[in-house]
């Protein structure tokens, strides 16, 4: 198996491929508080125009969704952050968490994905390349209209921020299911 740093997808820490990655950086870095499971409350912080300048995301019962079979195998949670982003905005993320053994099915990003993984070890590949593993810290810029999957380890559960852009309307492009030999090969 590759290691994090020889992977053209990801590195620790910060990756060094900025195509479009720079605007999903910035818009995980916005949505910092999520880091340590903020949820869509908001408390307004009104300035002297009555205007409310910045959202602040509070803790709240969030609205986590099971991961569809048509787009997972094993468990999946879904925990959406932005779904519905203001104009101008195309920025979309949510937190997904994956039992282990749980990974997307190969799918593709029409203008890339930016994943900040925050607990466990986790597996990525990107089709015809090497299966890659990554840890809690690390931050892995997926290309834009790149075949890949990624998911827990068959041992550990794996959390992430996935934050990418919508393009036409869409940010994802789910394809076929990763087998059980893709995965562990």
């Amino acid at each position: 198996m590759a290691t994090n740093r020889n992977n053209p997808i990801i590195s620790a820490g910060v990756s060094r491929r900025w195509s479009g990655a720079a605007a999903r950086l910035a818009a995980a870095l916005t949505l910092g508080a999520f880091l340590t499971g903020c949820a869509a409350a908001s408390a307004g912080t009104e300035d002297s125009n009555g205007d409310t300048p910045m959202k602040i995301l509070r803790h709240a019962d969030p609205a986590t969704i099971e991961g569809p079979a048509e787009w997972f195998t094993g468990k999946a949670w879904i925990e959406p952050i932005v779904n519905d982003p203001e104009a101008p905005s195309n920025v979309t993320a949510a937190r997904v968490t994956f039992e282990p053994g749980a990974r997307t099915n190969w799918h593709k990003h029409p203008l890339g994905q930016l994943l900040i993984v925050t607990s466990g070890v986790g597996w990525t590949q990107v089709e015809g390349g090497p299966k890659v593993e990554f840890q809690a810290g690390d931050v892995m810029d997926c290309p834009r209209d790149k075949k890949h999957w990624h998911g827990a380890t068959p041992d550990a559960e794996m959390t992430h921020i996935a934050v990418q852009e919508k393009l036409d309307g869409e940010n994802v492009e789910w394809l076929e299911p990763v087998t059980d030999e893709e995965y562990l090969r």
